[in-house]
């Protein structure tokens, strides 16, 4: 009977050891991580990007193309807004392009190196190397990590979920979230593509400003000059002390005035379509907002978003301030 029992008992223990062999362990991961993306020449990338930001989640369409080393190409839509941006990155700089508007921002950026980008998978493996303290845990297809962010906003964005195949690596999901542990951004990947082939040309600006306004024409007119003046609900230390509307060429402007510790302007007029290819040169960094891409530099802030322009300036408000200041402004029609 003993020998039975103990027969049984080195059949178990054969079994256990067999499975720790499969099991790779965190290092191992981030070993194998580590060469994904050094031999990575490319990828390209679908996913849903859902925000929890405002009143109501928004869902956009996100597209991603990257060429090693350093070509970008993010194509970012919101079906139900009409909202359609790119962000581009070659050997000319870093741009963003709004095609309805024929508007683009060249920046003099090291976007996207300097902040996580939760759709970037590159981006991704380097929030989990970097992060010596992350939570790995293995299920029976994927691998998680839960790591710190790199955002500029890290105080209201602090930790993210990040998932993985097993199989050959590539994300499933990423759920960034605040400090309570709230999901604030979820990016669902629905397909990805390593190694795929590009073009250079495929980066170009001007090609890429002309394709995306096949799918989303260029306004004739913004439309009515008439809007609803938008109140930030994020307030560090400033009140509302005056409100402005000035008349100008394209309709009119309104000026907010808050004043505190904390003082700051915002500025909202109608957007106007630019001539063709105009650019404007930015020695900034852009910010994902959430709802749209902002131009962060020299204390201010700007963003164009559903035809109107926003620019934010503070001598008061920190980076970090501005950003936070200029997410809240979509949460709130409310003085």
């Amino acid at each position: 009977m003993r020998r039975k029992w103990l027969m049984l008992l080195i059949g178990i223990l054969a079994v256990v050891a067999l499975s720790a062999c499969g099991t790779k362990s965190k290092d191992d991961v981030v070993k194998d991580l580590n060469g994904k993306v050094e031999d990575l020449k490319g990828y390209k990338a679908n996913a849903k990007m859902t925000l929890e930001m405002g009143t109501e989640p928004q869902v956009y369409e996100i597209e991603v193309w990257h060429k090693d080393p350093s070509y970008y190409r993010v194509n970012l839509k919101n079906a139900q807004k009409d909202q359609s941006q790119m962000i581009l990155r070659n050997d000319d700089g870093v741009f963003v392009l709004t095609p309805a508007l024929n508007k683009s921002f060249r920046f003099q950026s090291d976007w996207p190196q300097n902040s996580s980008q939760a759709y970037l998978y590159e981006s991704l493996v380097k929030d989990i190397v970097e992060d010596e303290e992350a939570k790995f845990t293995a299920t029976k297809d994927h691998y998680v990590f839960e790591t710190k962010t790199r955002y500029q906003n890290n105080q209201m964005l602090p930790t993210q979920e990040i998932t993985l195949k097993k199989s050959d690596l590539s994300p499933v999901s990423v759920k960034v979230m605040d400090t309570d542990k709230n999901t604030l951004v979820k990016v669902e990947f629905t397909d990805v593509k390593f190694n795929a082939a590009f073009d250079k040309k495929d980066f170009d600006m001007q090609k890429n400003m002309t394709s995306a306004q096949l799918s989303v024409p260029v306004l004739a007119e913004v439309g009515s000059d008439e809007f609803s003046v938008k109140y930030p609900s994020e307030l560090p230390g400033a009140d509302l002390v005056d409100e402005k509307a000035i008349k100008t060429e394209n309709g009119k402007r309104v000026i907010l005035t808050y004043d505190g510790e904390k003082s700051f302007t915002i500025v909202q007029e109608k957007a106007v379509v630019m001539p063709a290819s105009s650019s404007t040169t930015i020695s900034g960094e852009p910010v994902d907002l959430g709802f749209t891409i902002g131009a962060l530099s020299n204390n201010t802030i700007k963003w164009t978003y559903q035809g109107v322009d926003y620019v934010i300036a503070s001598n008061d408000l920190t980076e970090q301030e501005l950003v936070e200041v200029a997410r809240s402004v979509q949460e709130s029609t409310v003085k």
